[in-house]
């Protein structure tokens, strides 16, 4: 499905999304910098004798032209806030980025699905559910950008960030990163396995009660003379309670999956750091050899824990989100003809008449015929009144006349020509039609005549 959303993306944003990339990279190297430089800084405070001997602090003591190893503390502590604050600023520029990149992407979505649902044909328009098309262009593609592009970067950062992080964690204590990482990615991934279904569930819920809840707007608002007559706005606002009451629960019943396991890992996270603390202290050197391993790997579990809950949280998000995901790229799967895309040049002649020639049509092949056979001919600057009963045909062969609709049999000429799915909106051109039930916009009068 992310693949299939890639290829709607433009290349502006594939390159911006590459760009992103390499900004994630380089968060990920910050955050490991900052860890390393934990050891060094409380070996520092707890022994500097042992740094200043050491032969990777020789060009740090030759820069700073240091005599003594006490003089290694402040040098040493302007690096290690400089780390922090670097790492602070890429990780602060680096959530501005996804975050500007993943609601620009949800726009060109949003256009791209209300420029093909515009495009697709009369016929098509008829026969949908208009609240759910309204609900998909304006909630189900806010839900796609807040459940599953910005999570899907915040994903993709954490992966980075954690790799970088064990790998730190490795190099100063490789037995406590293996158990450390099997242990927290075991525990996410077994409240995954048991929520997975749950959060689907919960997903379909909000994407078919989104729409419910955009309907019965519709409804009472677009029938606001017959409500107020009938004395029915409490059977409207019941519709809309329980649509958007089931909403919202199960909206926060998905967060609380997503943020909730956090709080046990910390503690679990806690309680590690502490029996690490009290074997480390047991072995060869006791409390003052283990200070600085312990404040490294504080820092790196400090800083390993959020990123491996992201990483649950945003899987999370993308698995309760993935209904109205797959909305959304239904919509975006709607085919946008080449013609109509392109500005019109020429109109279709028309000088002497219309012809319908044995023009009949029906919606499908299991519906009645509501045109059979019809021919007509109409000369230009004639007036012509069509009357007949209601449910007799008449407002579909106008919207035959004006190429709404295509007949299922037969053709109608103009000037000799057919009209087809070619040249249709060349013979658009010549029409205007003021409908039987108007509409409205929330306008000026001048720019309601002009539509």
């Amino acid at each position: 499905m992310i693949k299939k959303l890639w290829q709607y993306s433009t290349k502006r944003r594939r390159k911006q999304f590459f760009l992103l990339l390499v900004l994630m990279v380089v968060a990920s190297i910050m955050e490991v910098v900052s860890i390393g430089l934990v050891v060094p800084f409380l070996s520092v405070l707890n022994s500097p004798e042992t740094l200043y001997q050491h032969h990777l602090a020789q060009p740090l003591v030759q820069i700073f032209e240091i005599t003594e190893p006490g003089q290694l503390l402040l040098p040493l502590t302007i690096i290690f806030v400089t780390a922090i604050l670097i790492s602070a600023i890429v990780r602060l520029f680096l959530l501005y980025v996804s975050t500007r990149l993943s609601f620009a992407a949800g726009s060109d979505l949003s256009v791209d699905i209300y420029r093909r649902t515009l495009y697709q044909e009369y016929s098509i328009h008829t026969s949908r559910n208009s609240s759910e098309i309204i609900n998909s262009i304006i909630i189900k593609t806010n839900t796609v950008i807040v459940g599953v592009l910005m999570p899907l970067l915040t994903f993709i950062s954490s992966v980075i960030i954690i790799i970088g992080i064990v790998g730190m964690i490795f190099i100063i204590n490789t037995q406590v990163a293996l158990i450390t990482f099997s242990v927290f990615t075991l525990l996410y991934w077994m409240v995954t396995f048991f929520t997975k279904k749950y959060l689907q569930k919960n997903g379909q819920l909000i994407a078919d009660q989104s729409t419910q809840k955009v309907k019965s707007l519709q409804e009472g608002l677009g029938g606001i003379r017959d409500v107020l007559i009938d004395n029915t706005q409490e059977f409207y606002c019941k519709l809309y309670q329980d649509a958007d009451l089931s909403l919202r629960r199960a909206s926060g019943d998905n967060i609380f999956i997503g943020v909730g396991p956090r709080y046990l890992m910390e503690a679990i996270g806690m309680i590690l750091i502490a029996i690490l603390a009290y074997t480390l202290t047991l072995q060869k050197g006791g409390i003052s050899t283990a200070i600085p391993i312990l404040g490294a790997l504080a820092v790196g579990a400090q800083k390993l824990l959020p990123a491996l809950h992201q990483v649950y949280g945003s899987y999370s998000s993308i698995k309760g989100a993935k209904p109205s995901f797959i909305d959304v790229l239904n919509l975006l799967d709607q085919p946008l003809p080449h013609n109509n895309t392109q500005d019109l040049i020429n109109l279709m002649p028309f000088e002497q008449e219309i012809v319908f020639k044995d023009v009949s049509f029906r919606y499908a092949k299991d519906t009645p015929w509501i045109l059979k056979n019809v021919n007509l001919k109409f000369k230009k600057n004639e007036t012509i009144g069509f009357i007949g009963v209601t449910g007799s045909g008449k407002t579909t062969l106008l919207d035959i006349l004006m190429g709404l609709l295509p007949p299922t049999s037969g053709e109608i000429l103009v000037d000799g020509v057919a009209i087809t799915q070619e040249n249709k909106r060349a013979w658009r051109a010549h029409i205007s039609h003021v409908p039987q039930s108007i509409y409205l916009s929330d306008s000026t009068i001048q720019e309601n005549i002009a539509f």
